[in-house]
């Protein structure tokens, strides 16, 4: 079975990498880290607007935001692709490419998880930043803007991260509207094989895991930096405020 799977490794991971670009589709790999960057960097922007949202005390911006989260959180996710794959064209009056399909349908899902993880990273600062900065001039916007949200984002760096890697195994789900992605190519491959669907199917989950525990593994490295960080900063505090507890005595 090694040497078959060797073949297959030899033969396909062109197709697995890069496809046919630029006289053809792209890749499996190629296409799913697209995908996955587009739906984090498009979502971000939309999920701090619904954190925001979300801790603001008119209701009529709360409700609506922590109804879509809801909604969305407790919905499978193969079920909102397939909602947005008829339903948006009958919105727009014209076909729509399975690729937009999927990345409209990630923007909206992962905007929904990473609204919670800057909810709650603003909601860790403790309340004295928000006073602190209002009582220098600051508007409750501009506190929030300058103040409040360059911390919680710095601290919430792990966690969109680790978001990102959930994204990449996410758009798998994308081969039901026949999305170029990653696990659609091993699926190309195995209807050319016929034969192999074992030795093909592994190699595509060893492709996902090698991507994600990279990802993984880099994440982990940005979280101990992030800890060093802090740690440092309160030694500092710490040392700053010693002299001044001694003066005051």
């Amino acid at each position: 079975m090694l040497p078959s799977m060797i073949e297959i490794v030899r033969d396909n991971w062109l197709l697995l990498l890069v496809g046919q670009y630029p006289n053809g589709p792209l890749g499996g790999i190629a296409a799913t880290l697209i995908l996955s960057v587009l739906g984090i960097a498009l979502a971000f922007p939309l999920s701090v607007v619904m954190a925001l949202a979300s801790l603001s005390p008119w209701r009529a911006l709360r409700w609506p935001v922590m109804a879509m989260v809801y909604v969305t959180r407790g919905v499978p996710l193969l079920l909102i692709i397939l909602w947005v794959y008829f339903v948006l064209p009958l919105l727009i009056g014209r076909s729509v490419p399975a690729f937009a399909t999927m990345l409209v349908t990630l923007v909206g899902y992962e905007a929904a998880f990473l609204s919670e993880i800057v909810r709650a990273g603003i909601q860790a600062l403790p309340t004295g930043q928000m006073d602190a900065a209002r009582a220098l001039g600051h508007s409750r916007l501009g506190a929030m803007r300058y103040v409040i949200l360059p911390q919680a984002l710095f601290n919430m760096i792990p966690s969109i991260l680790s978001q990102f890697v959930s994204t990449i195994k996410e758009t798998t789900l994308g081969y039901i509207i026949n999305v170029p992605e990653l696990t659609f190519a091993a699926g190309q491959i195995n209807n050319r094989l016929l034969t192999k669907p074992f030795e093909v199917y592994f190699i595509l989950a060893i492709s996902y895991f090698v991507v994600c525990w990279t990802l993984t593994q880099a994440i982990n490295m940005v979280e101990r930096r992030i800890t060093m960080r802090r740690t440092r900063d309160l030694a500092v505090s710490a040392l700053t405020a010693i002299p001044a507890s001694a003066s005051g005595g």
